[in-house]
């Protein structure tokens, strides 16, 4: 892997052709990208793409690794200090779609990345399931999360329904042309009513609503 730049000129630099790799990667696919694409679109020369990366399958790598973590961002952001789960799950699920739309690349990039890379894929849901099962096993410790879900599967399975519907409702939406394509109201809440009875503790199933100390 290529060294990191030591200076903020070269990191607006480096910045500037992930941000024109992810553009060019979505509207043409890897095998039809190439590295003179990019730093045309970047408007920098070859050479200067080789001090940043070693190869295309590099920055496709590290395009994928940089969606993951703005995406990652924008979830915790929004999500964190809210007051009780529930509250952080609809916040954190109105920032993915959120992010869906202004970045419609995400999807694009992941399915590319099943077959060009797909360790870095595997990377990129484990590292969002992990901070999700964290946040699970919290709410758990305090009642907010029946004790017979296992907060791994949950986190699996809250991700799979929060990739399923943004593709259905936002992505495709913006593919048919439907311009910046926004997650309509009435599919968001219904969606989080499904997630918030999956998730609220019910008589029998050994949680306490009123909370536990940890």
């Amino acid at each position: 892997m290529s060294a990191l730049p030591r200076t903020e000129r070269g990191g607006r630099t480096r910045a500037k052709l992930l941000e024109v790799a992810t553009a060019v990667f979505a509207e043409r696919g890897y095998h039809d990208a190439s590295i003179v694409k990019i730093t045309e679109a970047a408007g920098v020369g070859q050479g200067t793409f080789y001090l940043y990366f070693a190869s295309k399958q590099e920055v496709f790598e590290e395009v994928v690794r940089d969606l993951n973590s703005r995406v990652r961002r924008a979830m915790f952001e929004a999500s964190s200090g809210q007051a009780g789960r529930l509250a952080a799950e609809r916040e954190g699920f109105r920032a993915y779609f959120r992010f869906t739309a202004e970045n419609p690349a995400l999807y694009r990039i992941m399915r590319q990345a099943e077959f060009v890379a797909p360790h870095v894929l595997r990377e990129h849901y484990e590292r969002i399931a992990a901070g999700y099962v964290a946040g699970l096993q919290d709410a758990q410790r305090h009642g907010e999360l029946a004790e017979s879900i296992d907060p791994e599967v949950a986190a699996w399975a809250l991700m799979g329904i929060g990739e399923l519907v943004g593709l259905r409702w936002v992505l495709w939406e913006h593919e048919i042309g439907n311009g910046d394509a926004t997650m309509p109201p009435a599919v968001f809440e219904s969606t989080m009513r499904l997630i918030e009875r999956a998730l609220t503790p019910q008589p029998g199933d050994g949680s306490s609503t009123e909370g536990r100390s940890s």
